[in-house]
């Protein structure tokens, strides 16, 4: 029966060190939101000799931790539960920034736009009724 005891703990230990480190790891991410937010404004003061695509570069992963802090803040919302559509607006943020970067192959960037699309289906699927949680 003591053991019964000691292992109805574990879950309860185990969901404590994972809001532990969601919380050291939103700390972190608000951090780099903030060097990026640095970077952005040194770019837009004198950015005579970066080009505009390493601005939209870092705007998108300006993007990218910004969803990530929701994705936490939503996680801690909805009672330990993480939404599924935060983590398609991840990747689709994600698939984007890889276009703009990498878009020296147009076969690589078909494949990725065929991404993009399959990421917006998805979330049209999850936002319709079809996958709704009955209360």
């Amino acid at each position: 029966m003591k053991t019964k005891n000691n292992i109805a703990y574990i879950p309860i230990i185990l969901q404590w060190a994972l809001n532990a480190a969601l919380v050291v790891l939103a700390l972190i991410l608000v951090i780099l939101l903030g060097k990026e937010t640095i970077y952005i404004f040194g770019f837009i003061n004198d950015g005579e000799h970066l080009t505009k695509i390493d601005l939209l570069e870092a705007l998108l992963i300006y993007f990218l931790y910004f969803e990530f802090i929701a994705l936490i803040i939503k996680y801690f919302e909805a009672h330990y539960h993480f939404p599924l559509r935060y983590f398609v607006y991840i990747g689709i943020t994600a698939m984007i920034r890889l276009i703009i970067i990498d878009h020296e192959s147009p076969s690589d960037t078909l494949i990725y736009s065929g991404a993009i699309l399959l990421l917006v289906i998805t979330l049209y699927i999850a936002n319709s009724n079809l996958l709704k949680r009955e209360s």
